[in-house]
């Protein structure tokens, strides 16, 4: 493989939205938005052998989005996608779908030494094969690659083992407030202030980053020497479907380009602001507004 890759690992699925399906999940949406600035990037996750399957390489074809998916002989995801009056996304999400069973093949493995990046979270890991093939996928990444965990916590799909896994196999910690309460019960951290908890998550599991998000409050992002605070712009919000993959996404990318910390969260701020305006979880970013 030439190319060193900015990769995306978990669930790909069907947003099934008040207007109709969208193509969804956090790693398409991530590489997407990646992808957007330039960077190479592929989707990694699994697929059914139904129509749905076909539909999701057709949307991947029409957004340029390079993929990497096995089939398998489970249904291809869907979620079941409702907003309330301020366009805050509720989620039913199926169960038993190739996404939960993503294989660990040689392709996989190949990517995952070549990458320069990779995005997971905690949902697709509520299975056990797709589980162990991002432990498998994190243990073959090269030692100088950015591995974010973007926490993602739904429904009772997530675990203290794998949520304790997954932060020591990362070297970035994206979290929203909300997941930060989660987490700190969880862990038993001591009743300490936003800050103070991210500062002692990232000593703790040797985190280079930590990226708290605060909704209509703001985002930080902190380092072992800075600690970068923005507010979030007031846009007139279309859905904020895929605005969080898209903010890592731009940060990601931003960092990979050589911005410093404090500028990359800058972009992230206005890429997910910019998102949130849109319909959909891939929308194509209007860099004038950067």
């Amino acid at each position: 493989m030439e190319k060193r890759y900015v990769v995306g690992i978990g669930e790909a699925l069907w947003d099934m939205l008040p207007e109709g399906k969208k193509l969804g999940g956090a790693p398409a949406n991530f590489a997407y938005h990646a992808a957007q600035f330039g960077l190479d990037t592929i989707a990694v996750s699994a697929l059914g052998e139904d129509k749905l399957a076909e539909e999701t390489i057709a949307a991947f074809e029409e957004h340029k989005l390079n993929y990497c998916m096995p089939r398998v002989p489970y249904p291809t995801g869907t979620v079941l996608v409702t907003l309330d009056e301020q366009g805050i996304p509720a989620y039913q999400i199926r169960e038993g779908v190739a996404w939960d069973n993503i294989p660990f093949t040689p392709e996989v493995e190949t990517i995952a030494q070549n990458a320069r990046a990779v995005c997971f979270g905690s949902l697709a890991q509520r299975s056990i094969v797709s589980f162990e093939t991002i432990g498998k996928f994190l243990d073959a990444t090269p030692a100088d690659c950015l591995k974010i965990f973007d926490i993602n916590l739904r429904q009772q799909f997530y675990t203290k083992d794998v949520i304790e896994e997954s932060m020591k196999k990362c070297n970035i910690l994206k979290i929203n407030d909300e997941e930060l309460v989660v987490v700190s019960r969880m862990f038993s951290l001591p009743d300490l202030d936003e800050e103070k908890k991210c500062r002692q998550l990232m000593a703790e599991y040797g985190l280079d980053i930590l990226v708290l998000t605060c909704g209509t409050n703001g985002s930080y992002v902190f380092t072992k020497d800075i600690t970068s605070f923005l507010p979030t712009p007031k846009v007139e919000v279309a859905d904020t479907v895929g605005a969080g993959d898209s903010f890592t996404g731009s940060f990601c990318a931003a960092l990979l380009n050589g911005k410093p910390v404090k500028e990359a969260h800058q972009i992230a701020v206005k890429v997910s602001a910019f998102v949130c305006t849109q319909n959909g979880a891939m929308p194509q970013i209007d860099f004038s507004h950067l």
